[in-house]
């Protein structure tokens, strides 16, 4: 796996990964939907936000069945830091992907955008729905459709008989108004427990690179200018959407919760909603053979 570079429409250079399939079956010069016998490409985004692509690994095996273009988003990993911190908000994120988009010389893609990510994919469904084939949407949260959920808090609490609990629920008081990023990274070490369906020592080691993963100005910057009419205006043309989409919760994500789930799936005209049992917040890292299984399936057309 090397790291490939492309200009985005600003001039900015971006780094991103492909996963899967060897150069001849690779993501250059299709439509993205696998056809002639090539694997089926799917872009994926990392969220955060402002979070290093790196955590998404190869989720769980996907690149078996798939060829995975999996981006730094701008100011992340490998990609190039913006002149413009407007740049690093979700909407024009969504001008870095269409350009990624360009750039493989896809006419369509798959698109996959994991927490803080699903805004962004939902952004580039809503400015280029043309462009898509298939979205998928992993454990969204719900700011975007201004519709808050309660059910997270209820799934967290609800381990209170395991161990790590005392500390991670103390964290996660403090988390609600931390605003340095240091105390911000420190918290959700003490609360990442709570976010996967099990706390084991493949967890464990997931939780540990998120420190080091995020980045506070794309981070603080991802809502920057989005005002309320140009949040509806995303979630008013993601009504028109005609394209499948798929919704992926876990019923223990003490972070974005199962409800969320719902509440983003019944925005679009052809959704389906999926919640995998024993996952939290990283399905991929839970129950990967579950999390492979839907998602290659959902985008090879099943």
């Amino acid at each position: 796996m090397t790291t490939e570079r492309y200009a985005s429409y600003d001039g900015t250079s971006l780094a991103y990964r492909v996963l899967g399939p060897g150069p001849d079956d690779g993501p250059h010069g299709g439509t993205g939907d696998g056809g002639g016998g090539a694997a089926p490409v799917l872009v994926c985004l990392a969220g955060g936000p402002g979070r290093d692509a790196a955590y998404l690994e190869d989720l769980g095996g996907l690149d078996r069945a798939l060829t995975l273009v999996v981006p730094d988003l701008r100011g992340t990993g490998e990609s190039q830091v913006g002149v413009d911190p407007a740049g690093y908000s979700f909407p024009r994120l969504a001008e870095d992907v269409e350009a990624l988009r360009a750039h493989l010389g896809l006419e369509r893609i798959a698109l996959l955008g994991h927490s803080a990510a699903a805004v962004v994919a939902q952004a580039y469904a809503a400015r280029h729905p043309e462009r898509l084939s298939r979205l998928v949407l992993v454990t969204p949260g719900t700011r975007l459709q201004d519709r808050p959920t309660a059910d997270a808090q209820e799934i967290f609490h609800s381990r209170s008989d395991e161990p790590w609990y005392p500390e991670a629920v103390a964290a996660l008081e403090k988390l609600a108004t931390a605003h340095e990023l240091a105390e911000i990274k420190r918290l959700l070490t003490r609360v990442a427990p709570g976010t996967y369906g099990h706390w084991g020592p493949r967890q464990q080691a997931h939780a540990a690179a998120e420190g080091d993963q995020l980045h506070p100005v794309p981070r603080a910057a991802f809502w920057q200018g989005v005002d309320d009419a140009a949040r509806r205006a995303v979630t008013d043309a993601l009504g028109g959407l005609a394209v499948p989409v798929l919704v992926v919760t876990g019923d223990r994500d003490g972070a974005s919760g199962v409800a969320a789930g719902g509440v983003v799936a019944a925005q679009f005209p052809d959704a389906r909603h999926t919640t995998l049992p024993g996952c939290g917040h990283y399905p991929w890292v839970d129950e990967p053979e579950a999390f492979r299984r839907l998602v290659a399936g959902f985008v090879a057309g099943g």
